[in-house]
């Protein structure tokens, strides 16, 4: 279940604070009211996880993004590849 963030409309609240996250299914229909002092809220644009993994960068792929490749000869030596 996905957590989202509210906030009120306007004024403020003792309990709620003015600010509030609850974590809700997808299926739920959008909160309107605070659950604490019932004045009106809204949705707030929150950060957000991804699940996509990034694989590293191939020496073809940084080539052609524009890197200089660098390849370890000995110590303190390096050659471009």
């Amino acid at each position: 279940m996905p957590f989202y963030e509210y906030e009120l409309c306007e004024g403020s609240c003792v309990v709620c604070k003015g600010k509030f996250t609850l974590r809700r299914p997808a299926s739920a229909p959008e909160l309107t009211k605070c659950p604490a002092c019932k004045k009106p809220v809204r949705k707030v644009l929150s950060m957000f996880s991804s699940p996509i993994k990034l694989k590293p960068l191939s020496v073809s792929d940084a080539k052609k993004a524009g890197f200089t490749v660098l390849k370890r000869v000995n110590k303190g030596e390096y050659e471009r590849q």
